[in-house]
C-alpha cells in the first residue's frame, strides 16, 4: 500500500511537542460546537476572505478592467453572473471536504479512470498548474511594474533592470512573510488586503459620477440589458472564464476550510446525532463564509469593470504589456489629477500583492498534497508535510519570477493561466457531482433549490468549456 493516505480519521498527530492540532486529522478530542447565531458565525469566517484575496487580483485589476475598456458598459450584467454562478460548485466541494475531512485533490483521486496512483483529474491539475505558473509570474510582474514606476531603484521606470530588481525583492519579501506556513498568518494578511482594496476600488467607482467620466442610469441600464452586443462574444467568454472563483481557487478553498478548523471541529464520522448536528452547524458557517467571499469578489469586480468602461473605454485605452500599469493609472490621473497616480500605484500593489500572498500560501500546499498522493512523501506526517510546504514556498515563487523575467508580458501571462484554469474547471464539475453522490449523506445535500443552483452552475461551466474549445478550433457559434 502506498504511504499517501491524506486523512487520519481517528489518530492524533504526534503530541510530544507543543505543536497545534493537525488541521488535516480528525480527532474526537478536537470537536467543537458550531455557533448558532449569525454574529457567532461571523466570528468564524476566514477562508472566504483568503480566497477573495487570491481571486480579486490579476483577473480583476488586469483582465476585468481591460474587458471594460473593450466592451464598455454592455457586459456589466455578466460580471454578476460570472462571479455568482460558480460559487455553488465551490460550496459543494467544500461540503464534501468538511464532512469527510479530506482535501479536494484527495477526492479527485477517486474519480476514474486511474492513471498510476492518482486520477486523470490529478494529472490534469498538474498540467494546469504549470500553465498557471505563467499567471503567477504575471502577478509578480504587475506588482514589480507598480513599484518600478513608484521608485525605479535602478535604471528608468519599467526598464528591465528596475523590473528585475523589484521582482526579486517582492518575491523574497513574500516568501519570508509566509515561511512559517501557518494559516493564521495567511488569514490576517489576506483580511487586511481585502479591506484595503475593497474600500479603494469601490470608493473610486462610486466617485466617478462626480467627474468628467461620470456614468448614470442610462449606462447602468445598458449594462444590465442582458444582451451580448455583436462582436463582443469573445470578450464575454473571457469575462465569464476569468472572473469569479476558478477551479484552482475552488480546490484551494477546501484546504483553507480544513486549516480554519471546520472539519476538525465537526470531528470524525461516528454515526452519532451529535456529530450530525455539529456537521450541520459548521456547514452553515461555511455557506456564510462562501457568501461573504462572493460579496467581496462581486463588489470589487463590478468596480474594476465600471472603472474600465467609464474611463478607459471612451478614450480607447486598453492595457497591454508592461505598459499595463501606466495605462491603468490613467484611471486615477484622468479623474483626480496627476497626484492620484501614487494612490493608484499603492492600490495596485495591494491588489496584486494580495493575490501573490494567496498563491504563495496555497500552491505549495497543493503540490505537497500531490507529492503525498504520488507516494513521494508521507502527507499524514505533520513534520514532513510542513517541511515540504516550506521548501516549496521558497522554490515555486522563484520559478514564477524567472518566468516573468523571460516572458515580460503580465497580461499575456495572466491569460495563459486563465486558459489552463478554464479547462480544469470542467474536470472539477465532474468530480463534484461524483463526490456528492458517494461522499455526502442525503440529509446534508440541502434543499431542492440548492441542487437546482448546482445544476445551473455546472451547466454554465460546461457551456464555457465547450465554447472555449470551439473558439480555439476557430468554430464560431455566433456567426460573427
Amino acid at each position: 500500500m502506498p504511504k499517501t493516505t491524506t486523512r487520519t480519521s481517528t489518530s492524533a498527530a504526534p503530541g510530544a511537542t507543543a505543536e497545534p492540532p493537525d488541521p488535516y486529522a480528525l480527532r474526537a478530542e478536537d470537536v467543537r460546537e458550531a455557533p448558532t447565531t449569525f454574529v457567532g458565525r461571523l466570528r468564524h469566517l476566514g477562508p472566504g476572505f483568503v480566497l477573495s484575496a487570491a481571486v480579486v487580483g490579476s483577473g480583476e485589476l488586469i483582465v476585468t478592467t481591460s474587458l471594460g475598456a473593450k466592451a464598455g458598459f454592455a457586459l456589466l450584467w455578466l460580471v454578476v453572473i460570472s462571479t455568482g454562478v460558480k460559487v455553488w460548485v465551490q460550496m459543494e466541494l467544500a461540503r464534501w471536504t468538511i464532512l469527510n475531512g479530506r482535501t479536494a485533490l484527495d477526492g479527485y483521486r477517486e474519480i476514474g479512470p486511474r492513471v498510476g496512483p492518482v486520477s486523470w483529474i490529478n494529472w490534469l491539475w498538474i498540467g494546469m498548474d504549470f500553465a498557471k505558473m505563467f499567471q503567477r509570474g504575471g502577478i509578480i510582474g504587475g506588482t514589480a511594474a507598480a513599484f518600478s514606476i513608484l521608485w525605479p531603484i535602478t535604471g528608468e521606470p519599467l526598464s528591465y533592470q528596475s523590473l528585475a530588481v523589484w521582482a526579486v525583492l517582492i518575491t523574497a519579501f513574500t516568501v519570508t512573510l509566509l515561511s512559517t506556513g501557518r494559516y493564521g498568518m495567511v488569514e490576517r494578511l489576506c483580511v487586511a488586503s481585502v479591506v484595503v482594496f475593497t474600500l479603494a476600488t469601490l470608493g473610486l467607482a462610486l466617485g466617478l459620477p462626480m467627474t468628467e467620466f461620470g456614468y448614470g442610469s442610462a449606462e447602468l441600464g445598458e449594462g444590465f440589458s442582458f444582451l451580448i452586443p455583436v462582436g463582443t462574444a469573445g470578450v464575454a467568454l473571457a469575462m465569464f472564464g476569468i472572473t469569479g472563483v476558478g477551479a484552482d481557487e475552488m480546490t484551494t478553498y477546501t484546504y483553507w476550510c480544513l486549516e480554519k478548523g471546520y472539519a476538525r471541529w465537526t470531528g470524525p464520522d461516528d454515526g452519532s446525532e451529535d456529530r450530525a448536528r455539529r456537521a450541520a452547524g459548521w456547514l452553515k458557517v461555511m455557506r456564510l463564509d462562501v457568501a461573504a467571499g462572493w460579496l467581496v469578489c462581486t463588489v470589487c469586480t463590478l468596480s474594476f469593470y465600471v472603472i474600465g468602461a467609464a474611463v478607459l473605454h471612451p478614450q480607447n485605452l486598453v492595457p497591454e504589456g508592461n505598459s499595463m500599469i501606466t495605462t491603468l493609472s490613467r484611471i486615477y490621473t484622468d479623474t483626480m489629477g496627476p497626484w492620484a497616480e501614487y494612490a493608484f500605484l499603492v492600490g495596485a500593489i495591494t491588489v496584486l500583492g494580495s493575490t501573490l500572498i494567496g498563491s504563495v500560501a496555497s500552491v505549495p500546499r497543493l503540490w505537497t498534497n500531490t507529492l503525498g498522493l504520488l507516494g513521494v512523501i508521507d502527507w499524514s506526517d505533520v513534520r514532513v508535510r510542513l517541511r515540504t510546504i516550506r521548501i516549496l514556498t521558497f522554490c515555486l515563487p522563484a520559478a514564477w519570477t524567472v518566468l516573468f523575467l523571460f516572458v515580460q508580458s503580465p497580461v499575456l501571462m495572466v491569460q495563459i493561466g486563465g486558459i489552463g484554469g478554464g479547462v480544469f474547471l470542467l474536470a472539477v464539475v465532474i468530480a463534484v457531482w461524483r463526490l456528492r453522490s458517494t461522499g455526502v449523506d442525503p440529509r446534508f445535500r440541502g434543499s431542492g433549490w440548492l441542487t437546482v443552483a448546482l445544476g445551473v452552475s455546472s451547466a454554465a461551466i460546461v457551456f464555457l468549456g465547450v465554447y472555449g474549445v470551439l473558439d480555439v478550433l476557430g468554430i464560431s457559434l455566433t456567426g460573427s
